[in-house]
């Protein structure tokens, strides 16, 4: 008999729970809502902190090990006791009124947080959302906003911050831009480019030269301090902008510049007064876009 799940914490039984149930990886992810590699790394993590071989593949499906299938029986009580405290939740979610107020970057208020919104007014419907586009960390810090969303991790002894993931971004510009001057094959061929400035153009190069780019000022001939403005700009084929990965692949009429290039990455960190995260509308909110922004 395993003796040791209880070293596992659940998100990883769930992910070996619905891989044996589907029988494969991509069955489980489709049934989870997540990805396969997701999937993936959460058994094999399960595997390796348990000290056991949970699965042997037989063809395409994924079989049970016996110790595999002693697990199961157990990680199956354990998803009914969670589906038993989420009803619970659910029903204390459908009490809870009241103002949140979020604050996230324009381009993240606009265009990542739709799909958090519906899944929040669905479990709390009474909650009243105020989305503060702001990239102001003081926010919190003057309770202008209850939760942030931010690229930085505070250093204010009053908040409490959760790194959330490492998202990625890559150099995009419209389909017509680069029909019109030309795909760049290589980093040289970016200096006989535009780029559009998100906010100061300075900063931008002070970020973007030490990773070699041959440009300069004379590049940024358009700029806005509004990142929605600025990715519109991108959009309509003024020049070539860095953007979010994940907020990119749902334009279809921008396409990545040098995909083989890698990738900006830079954290996504949530943050709230130490006060604050003691209120139950507040933290229901913050469970739920913690779990939302981590599944993106």
């Amino acid at each position: 008999m395993i003796t040791t799940k209880d070293q596992a914490d659940w998100a990883k039984l769930r992910a070996f729970l619905a891989t044996a149930e589907a029988g494969s990886l991509s069955g489980a992810a489709r049934a989870l809502g997540m990805t396969q590699p997701t999937i993936g790394r959460q058994v094999a993590a399960l595997e390796q902190e348990l000290g056991i071989l949970l699965f042997e593949r037989v063809g395409r499906r994924l079989q049970l090990t016996q110790t595999g299938a002693e697990l199961l029986e157990h990680a199956r009580q354990m998803g009914e006791a969670a589906g038993q405290i989420s009803l619970m939740a659910a029903g204390l979610s459908q009490s809870i009124e009241g103002r949140v107020k979020i604050t996230a970057s324009d381009v993240m208020s606009t265009y990542g947080l739709a799909g958090f919104l519906s899944q929040l007014r669905e479990q709390a419907p009474k909650l009243e959302i105020e989305i503060v586009a702001s990239d102001d960390i003081k926010d919190i810090l003057r309770r202008d906003a209850d939760i942030a969303i931010r690229h930085v991790r505070p250093e204010q002894p009053d908040l409490i911050a959760r790194l959330i993931q490492e998202s990625t971004g890559h150099y995009y510009a419209s389909k017509d831009y680069l029909a019109r001057r030309g795909a760049p094959q290589s980093i040289a061929d970016l200096a006989a480019h535009d780029f559009i400035s998100f906010g100061d153009p300075d900063q931008m190069l002070a970020y973007l030269t030490p990773l070699g780019l041959p440009i300069d000022r004379r590049n940024f001939r358009l700029g806005c301090s509004n990142g929605v403005a600025a990715w519109e700009y991108v959009r309509q084929g003024f020049g070539i902008g860095v953007m979010d990965d994940r907020i990119a692949s749902a334009f279809p009429d921008v396409q990545k510049v040098l995909p083989d290039v890698d990738p900006f990455t830079y954290p996504v960190w949530l943050t709230t007064h130490r006060e604050l995260h003691t209120s139950r509308r507040i933290r229901l909110v913050w469970d739920l876009l913690a779990d939302y922004l981590s599944a993106r």
